[in-house]
């Protein structure tokens, strides 16, 4: 998924022409469905919500999820290249039951509804079903797009009475969702208060608009866990990005996992003949999530 960050955007959506009261009007009205409860085993019980969220370019559906009871901070996940499905549900149920009230999008809801159930069949090597990625990957990383979602999303947080709009909001991106997470805390940098990428694709490119070059417009606390695979392809990119940050002035952790592009998410497919999930490597970035938006969420 990495490499598909290479590819140019394939379509401009244009935002819609809406007033910024109404657009406030009718995130609060945003439509709740399907309201399942779930336990974790640990935690608080938390409430998965199916909801729809007005943005500049259309309507996206996704999942919030939050602790039964009280407000808690925010949290926005960017899922990876398969989008809202049941394995980046489970995370949003597993961070909700921390304690923050987290919203889980379809990146892709400019082109389909969530499009993937389960990305454990899906062939890296097959042209065909690489093909079925590109159109939905361009349709968020068109210019100016994941921008504008970041600030939909987080608008759609800060209207639920379960978010404690006194807290700065965390946002968390998988692969794909990297980049969207340094994108967001570029945008929304009074609002982002943490932002942690995992396997991120694209963090560092040679053009104008590379995500590593958005550092300075960043005001929230960053952790970067890089896949040895990643590495071991630029394996410059974790110095470009300590660099960038450092003369920024923010505060970034850069580690390399001994893990595959793709080792947090349970349901990755074998890549080469080996499982691409990594349990053990994947708590260790968990514990690590957790422990940056206790320190900067707090």
């Amino acid at each position: 998924m990495a490499d598909d960050q290479k590819n140019q955007p394939l379509n401009d959506a244009h935002p819609k022409d809406i007033t910024r009261r109404d657009f406030t009007a009718i995130l609060v009205g945003a439509s709740l469905a399907t309201t399942v409860q779930s336990a974790e085993a640990k935690g608080p019980e938390v409430v998965e919500t199916d909801v729809e969220i007005l943005t500049p370019d259309g309507t996206c559906d996704a999942a919030f999820i939050h602790p039964t009871s009280g407000s808690h901070p925010g949290v926005l996940i960017w899922p990876d290249a398969f989008g809202l499905r049941p394995a980046m549900r489970a995370m949003g149920r597993r961070i909700a039951a921390e304690g923050y009230s987290v919203v889980v999008p379809n990146p892709f809801y400019r082109v389909s509804k969530a499009p993937f159930t389960d990305a454990s069949n899906f062939n890296f090597q097959n042209p065909d079903d690489m093909a079925k990625l590109r159109p939905l990957m361009a349709s968020v990383n068109a210019p100016g797009n994941a921008e504008k979602d970041a600030t939909a999303y987080v608008a759609f947080l800060d209207a639920q009475k379960q978010v404690k709009t006194k807290k700065k909001i965390g946002a968390q991106g998988y692969c794909m969702g990297g980049a969207l997470v340094v994108r967001t805390a570029a945008a929304l940098p009074d609002r982002i208060g943490a932002g942690a990428s995992f396997h991120g694709g694209g963090l560092v490119t040679d053009k104008p608009d590379s995500p590593h070059l958005l550092a300075p417009k960043i005001k929230a606390r960053m952790y970067f866990g890089i896949a040895a695979s990643d590495d071991s392809r630029q394996p410059d990119a974790k110095d470009k990005l300590k660099e960038a940050f450092s003369a920024a002035k923010v505060s970034a952790e850069i580690e390399v996992y001994p893990a595959q592009h793709g080792w947090c998410v349970p349901d990755m497919p074998v890549r080469d003949g080996a499982p691409i999930y990594n349990k053990a490597e994947a708590e260790r970035a968990w514990a690590k999530l957790v422990a940056l938006y206790k320190a900067a969420l707090a």
